[in-house]
């Protein structure tokens, strides 16, 4: 956690007056931020937190002076180094980006050039802003990406995106931000996509090279938990208008703004952070002793053993020929509960999670379902069996058909399982809306009129279809703001007490797993390292990789106010 009390100087690096920012559409002028005021120090670090249409990244280009489409500056200043910035032409502009201001993106796929290997990209931003002597630029390619953490930096230099994993990719575009030195350095989402221990890994070495060298660094993202954690100064904005700033801690102890409460209230790991003190009040509950109880005499309606997978790996010779993704995993989910199979990304856990659902074969090892071995029955037998067993994934942009109306979405598999009439399909669509609060004019819609949260919404509704009893859900909230989370999170909740379904819970999010899961499964390179109770693995963890995964939750250390 950094300093709250970091000396600054008395003259602002970044100030916005009363900065607005609109954009032209056929229907006319939307305002997209609404006058604000801001102001970063040299030297500090401060966060835009907000949930996604907030306005943070819209405030956070117009700095850059790259917002897209029809966007403009329509009134207020920007002031940079005592300058304004505001009426500067485009040429000046990019005497200013990357030199002056530093910027490090959302999406590293997006954001590097698939056909151009990861040396030369940083290479042509280092030409760019004119920052070192063409004789001296590989070596200083090289000592880049050594800064930002990646080592055999030579060899990786040559390397193409694709080779990187998505946290290596994240490292070169610091890289690139970094490269010229700026005084400045925009974070926008920078870790959003990466699994919780790369992520610390990754704002950790951020952290301390920004504190370096001297670089001011303006964070923009959805997660309070990891802004209080890393930014000395909180700035929350809804709807284009900041509703409360001040130090992290004041602003996380003691919010003022009802918007900033709902923030509080809904982040994960912050939830985390008071289930866990609550714990350490030891205030254990009946209700807790009764729900582990219970949770002991359920049936399990799923039991895995020994599972294994093993794949061929394409072009590879001898040992390498063969991965092994999935290494003798035995684990039981019990009627009714949350069972979360936690781990990074290459664990295993979403292959485990096919073999569940059967659409991969495991290699040994066996799945039962209600005592039944999958690998016994038939296709039409399988067929029947699917009725029983759902999934939601973690996309809901890809997992719905842009082409189907809302009403085919969930009426498809009923149709596939030849049910009821056209009626009573219409009839059971409008009622599964319902069970997922949403309205029942949403049937006659596309997926791409709705938002994140609806879309996920309707992916569970179509996971309800045929009143299955276990419904997979593979990082079914990962890609949602933190208010939408918290109401999908709360919705899940609901509809397993009153259907008594049992959740195989996705994730490599622990905060969500401490407020969902009744047991949990970690994984690590295909092996199951630990497993137990959720009180258990966070109370207390038996193994290092565990205990590194719940230390990575960011702002799951922070000391919260007890109001909350």
């Amino acid at each position: 956690m950094k300093n709250q009390d970091t000396p600054v100087q008395s003259t602002p690096l970044l100030e916005l007056k009363d900065m607005r920012v609109a954009f032209k559409s056929t229907t006319g002028t939307v305002e997209a931020v609404r006058g604000i005021n801001l102001t970063v120090y040299p030297g500090q670090s401060v966060a835009i937190v907000g949930e996604s249409g907030s306005g943070k990244s819209t405030a956070a280009m117009a700095v850059l002076g790259l917002l897209p489409g029809t966007g403009e500056v329509t009134g207020g200043q920007i002031f940079f180094d005592g300058k304004d910035i505001t009426q500067y032409s485009e040429k000046e502009m990019q005497g200013l980006r990357g030199s002056h201001i530093g910027l490090v993106p959302q999406d590293p796929m997006s954001n590097l050039n698939p056909v151009w290997r990861i040396g030369t990209q940083i290479k042509e931003s280092l030409k760019a802003n004119n920052v070192v002597p063409g004789s001296e630029m590989h070596e200083r390619v090289s000592q880049l990406l050594e800064e930002a953490g990646l080592p055999d930096a030579e060899r990786r230099s040559k390397q193409y995106p694709h080779e990187f994993s998505g946290g290596m990719r994240q490292r070169a575009l610091i890289a690139m931000g970094l490269a010229a030195r700026p005084k400045l350095l925009i974070a926008d989402e920078p870790t959003s996509a990466l699994d919780v221990t790369v992520q610390k890994r990754i704002l950790d070495h951020l952290e301390s090279l920004t504190h370096q060298l001297g670089t001011a660094v303006l964070f923009i993202t959805h997660d309070l938990g990891l802004a209080a954690e890393r930014a000395e100064h909180l700035v929350v904005m809804h709807r284009g208008r900041i509703v409360e700033s001040g130090p992290s801690l004041d602003i996380l102890r003691d919010p003022q703004h009802p918007y900033t409460k709902r923030l509080v209230k809904a982040a994960p790991s912050l939830a985390s952070a008071r289930i866990r003190s609550a714990l350490e009040e030891g205030v254990e509950t009946e209700e807790l002793m009764a729900g582990a109880a219970n949770l002991a005499e359920a049936e399990e309606v799923i039991r895995v053993e020994g599972l294994t997978k093993v794949f061929d790996v394409r072009g590879a010779k001898g040992d390498k020929k063969h991965l092994k993704a999935v290494d003798n995993v035995s684990f039981g989910l019990r009627k009714g509960s949350t069972l979360a199979l936690v781990g990074e990304s290459g664990s295993g856990k979403s292959t485990v999670a096919n073999m569940v659902l059967n659409l991969l074969d495991p290699t040994e090892g066996k799945v039962f379902y209600k005592g039944t071995d999958l690998s016994t029955l038939n296709n039409k037998q399988l067929f029947d069996m699917r009725r029983n067993l759902q999934v939601v994934f973690q996309n809901p942009y890809g997992s719905l058909d842009p082409m189907y109306s809302i009403f085919r979405c969930i009426e498809e598999p009923l149709k596939l399982h030849k049910i009821g009439s056209r009626k009573e399909r219409e009839n059971r669509v409008a009622e599964l809306l319902d069970m997922v609060s949403m309205p029942r004019s949403t049937m006659r819609r596309y997926p791409n009129e709705l938002s994140g949260g609806q879309r996920q919404r309707i992916a569970i509704a179509r996971a309800l279809a045929l009143d299955p009893e276990v419904i997979v859900l593979d990082e079914a909230v990962s890609a949602l703001d933190v208010l939408v989370q918290n109401q999908i999170i709360t919705l899940l909740a609901e509809l397993q007490e009153r259907l008594q379904l049992s959740y195989l819970f996705i994730t490599h999010d622990l905060a969500v797993v401490r407020q969902t899961a009744d047991e949990v499964v970690v994984m690590q390179h295909g092996k199951m390292v630990e497993k137990g109770t959720a009180d258990q693995i966070f109370n207390d963890p038996q193994e290092a990789y565990t205990r590194d995964l719940i230390d990575s939750v960011p702002g799951l250390g922070i000391e919260l106010g007890t109001g909350l």
